[in-house]
């Protein structure tokens, strides 16, 4: 019955990807077609998450050297976070690896999550065509902005609720600006699909340096705007509320959270990128204050 929770779930996971932003997910939880063949002590996670912690490669990493330690079984949902958040809402998860802090911070204060942790960080870029139509290289992230809008030049937005798409709606807020026009087009999908279409369309987005750097050698992409402090992309791991249903595996999500901010872990975070690009993708912060980066919780 668990392969049949996740033909559901991944069925659900690429039509969000290929399909619009606004789609919602079913009334009943694919859940809640089984009942008498979940156990208590079942092996398999289910974990919803970013399409950045998996189109960067860290996944690949994390999950084996969890899966090897613990026993358990990870099954991914790879998703914009605002999809991932509304599976933890639901119900439709055991654990959550998101990059959204306000938006997560609402769940938190329902009562949906619990063991809520900062976990890692990175931080956004602004990547566009060598030739720069706009003139945005060297300039504030609203600026920037501000300069694509006026030129008309080619923004290609995740437009899917995800951190990265929340993010870009924040600097266009704080520009004064809401995107309108041809030269604006979403695509709905995954980091690395609209950075292949922003490399094809010789346009301009917002992206997390992870997996800008990973997908590198295949984009006609350069980075124009970077190192802001608003610009950091901060992610947390966390369990949903086994209250949400009986379901949901709380010791396997539990285990995946303390493995997260273990040694090992956050060891693995911090090497993730390191070999080959000379510098980590992602920065470890298991155990900081939450204060540092401005959070209050």
């Amino acid at each position: 019955m668990k392969k049949l929770i996740l033909g559901i779930f991944l069925i659900s996971s690429l039509l969000i990807i290929g399909g619009c932003s606004t789609q919602e997910m079913p009334e009943e939880s694919p859940l809640e077609v089984i009942s008498d063949d979940v156990v208590e002590g079942s092996k398999d996670v289910i974990l919803a998450t970013t399409t950045s912690t998996q189109d960067s490669g860290l996944l690949d990493i994390l999950i084996p050297a969890f899966e090897e330690e613990s026993g358990y079984t990870i099954k991914t949902i790879a998703v914009g976070t605002g999809q991932a958040l509304e599976m933890g809402k639901n119900g439709d998860a055991d654990v959550l690896l998101t990059h959204a802090p306000s938006s997560e911070r609402e769940l938190l204060d329902s009562g949906d999550i619990i063991n809520y942790n900062l976990v890692m960080h990175n931080d956004f870029i602004i990547v566009g065509p060598a030739e720069d139509p706009a003139s945005i290289d060297g300039s504030s992230s609203s600026d920037g902005f501000a300069q694509i809008a006026n030129t008309e030049s080619i923004f290609i937005s995740r437009g899917d609720d995800s951190g990265t798409h929340k993010k870009e709606l924040s600097i266009w807020k704080k520009a004064e600006i809401e995107p309108s026009g041809s030269w604006y087009q979403e695509t709905g999908s995954s980091m690395g699909q609209t950075l292949k279409v922003a490399s094809e369309k010789s346009g301009y987005t917002l992206t997390d340096r992870a997996t800008y750097l990973a997908l590198l050698d295949n984009l006609s992409l350069e980075i124009l705007i970077e190192g802001e402090a608003d610009l950091l992309n901060i992610y947390h791991v966390m369990q949903v509320n086994p209250e949400k249903s009986d379901l949901i595996n709380e010791d396997g999500a539990r285990a995946f959270v303390e493995f997260m901010l273990s040694e090992r872990g956050q060891a693995l975070i911090g090497e993730f990128g390191v070999e080959e690009y000379g510098s980590p993708l992602f920065f470890p912060d298991g155990g900081k204050d939450p204060k540092e980066y401005g959070l209050d919780y």
